[in-house]
Order: C-alpha cells, then structure tokens, then sequence
C-alpha cells in the first residue's frame, strides 16, 4: 500500500512566477491574441483560461467565468501526461524497472489467480503507449463505455489487470484509461509513494507548484488516468519544462531522454487527435509538430517545440459536449508564430 498523502495541498505561497514579456516583445501581434480572447468570450462560454509562453516568458494571459491565477483546474485525461513523466523520472532514479518488464513482475501483489494467459506478454511499453491489447471499448471521441464499471469496482488495480488480452489487438493503439492508472500504481509499488507524494517531492516542489491536488483511487494509489489539479500557470511551467528537455532554472528534473521518447509518436493514433507517444499526443499543425496533454472539456497543454512555444487552455470539465479549441491555433496563433524569426529555446 502507497504511503498515501493528503488529496490537497494548498500553502499560502502560490509558488514562483513565470517571467513575463508583451507580445510584441515576442514579435507577435497583439491584435490576433485580442481576437482569439473575443472569440473565448463569445463561442467558448465553458471556456476558464487561455495562457500563451514563447522562449520561456508569458505572453498573454487571460482567466474567465471568474476563474484566476489560483483556481484550480480539472485534468481530467491531461492528468495522463503527467503520469507518464513521473514513470520517467522513477526509471532515471533507478526505482522502476527496465520498460520491457512485464506487468507480472510489477504487479504480482495483484495479478488474479485465473490470469490470462496472455498477461505476462503485457509490458510497461504497453501501458505506457496503450497497446496492452487488454479488451476495451473506446468511441469516437475518446468515450470508454466500461470506465464505470471499473470506478465503481472497490479493486481497481485487480479490474484492470484481470481484463482479457486480445492477442489481435497487442502492439495497436486503443485509449484505455485502465492502462494509464496502472501505471500510477507500478510508481506506488516501485517507490513506496503514491504518485501525488513522488510529484511533490521530484516534479512539482522544485517547479514551485505549491496549489495542486489529486484524488486517489479506492486502494489509496493516485490515479493515474485523472485526478490531477493545477493552477493554469503550473501547468505552463510543466509545459515549459519538457520543452526545455526537462531542465527548470538550470537543474533537470525530467530525463531529457525520456522526453524525446514520450513526446515522440511512438505508435499510431487515431486521425481525429493524432499520433500517441508516451501518454502524450503528438502531430502535426499547420506543418508544425505538436505534443498534447488533452483532457476533457478542453484542457489542453500544447508544445510546439519548433517554435519555442507553450499553449494552455482549461474549461469546465463537467460537460458532456465541447468545443475544441484547437481551431483558434490553426487561424490565428500559428502561423503568426511561425513568420517570425526563429529563436533557440530558452531556459525557465
């Protein structure tokens, strides 16, 4: 059993700032960021936040529906990203297993007396880029029809391991959120923490993320599919941070190694979100290469390592139907930074 923390921790210290610059610093216009904040408040009404960074400094920044710099937000599946970040800095500090390793060996405190057979086959690789092959349903918008059964399930970790394996499907892409929770639990058993207490103590302490939360799963692991939250401005600086190849004021909490894994298409996507890397997403806009932490109802963390370019945005995660804000990237964002002189990424 992890050594579960409190579910939130909030100091009266909000954490370090970002440093800031005005956009036409940036040699952005002004005019377009303007527009894409009018745009917000007229289609986007669920929208909370829209927070632009270039070459490590804020650009523009913009709260809504009363939301501020310390309101928290819902990760919902963006809470995935982050899993995936603390599987990388366990494995760097030598806590978790070789990426081969299979979920037998990892889990055993938990593998069901009738396994499948298949099940010594699964790996980290596989959770990690969700090809385990466990039988799952998953629709057209990322809706998983047996997510209930397995939140109402007191067991969670045995639910997800005692799914069948479709030898078929091993190897190939499918969204399933069993397999990124199953990863928040092989950090609890490598490391004796529960993801929340191993965030603070090697990711979000030294980011100067100090107002966060995350909720646990029925076993006291965090959980590793959703759960996880944080101002808009810390998940700036994680955005900030693995565009940077892990470094924050001089000192490399992620291995940069792992992020040119995890931010890499590792396995083909679904054409509608793109390509998927370690719990990340990862394409192509407007020709520029792209990775996305994505959450439902529209909380999204985009990085645009060619342009030296972090984007968040954070809505109401209680819907059932949004509107994504991608489309304001494509029209009025991008391109405006891609005709721009080019400039080598910056150091937080």
């Amino acid at each position: 059993m992890p050594n579960s923390q409190s579910i939130l921790h909030s100091p009266t210290d909000l954490g370090s700032p970002i440093p800031a610059a005005e956009p036409h610093e940036a040699g952005l216009h002004l005019d377009s960021l303007n527009q894409v904040d009018l745009i917000i408040q007229k289609q986007y009404p669920r929208m909370r936040s829209f927070l632009l960074l270039h070459a490590g400094k804020l650009i523009y920044e913009r709260y809504y529906n009363g939301h501020g710099v310390s309101s928290l937000n819902d990760l919902r599946s963006a809470t995935k990203s982050f899993t995936s970040t603390l599987c990388g800095i366990a494995q760097s500090r030598g806590e978790l297993p070789d990426l081969n390793s299979s979920v037998i060996d990892i889990f055993h405190r938990y593998i069901p007396e009738r396994a499948h057979p298949l099940l010594h086959q699964v790996s980290l690789h596989h959770l990690l880029t969700m090809t385990s092959g466990f039988a799952w349903q998953t629709g057209k918008k990322l809706g998983e029809p047996l997510i209930h059964r397995f939140h109402r399930n007191r067991k969670w970790t045995s639910f997800a391991l005692s799914l069948p394996v479709m030898d078929q499907e091993m190897g190939l892409f499918q969204y399933r959120s069993t397999d990124s929770h199953l990863l928040s639990v092989a950090i609890s058993e490598a490391t004796g923490m529960d993801a929340y207490a191993y965030a603070r103590q090697y990711l979000f302490e030294p980011l100067g993320i100090r107002h966060s939360a995350w909720s646990p799963s029925p076993e006291g692991h965090s959980m590793g599919h959703v759960g996880l939250y944080l101002t808009s401005r810390d998940m700036a600086k994680f955005g900030l941070c693995c565009l940077n190849g892990g470094r924050w004021q001089g000192t490399t909490l992620i291995p940069e190694s792992w992020l040119k894994q995890a931010l890499a298409p590792q396995v083909k996507g679904y054409p509608a979100f793109g390509d998927y890397g370690f719990q990340w997403w990862t394409g192509i806009q407007n020709g520029t290469p792209f990775a996305l932490a994505h959450g439902h109802g529209g909380q999204q963390i985009y990085l645009f390592p060619q342009l030296d370019t972090v984007v968040v945005f954070t809505a109401d995660s209680k819907v059932s139907r949004w509107k994504n804000p991608r489309s304001l990237l494509e029209r009025y964002i991008l391109d405006d930074l891609k005709s721009k002189p080019a400039a080598s990424p910056s150091g937080s």
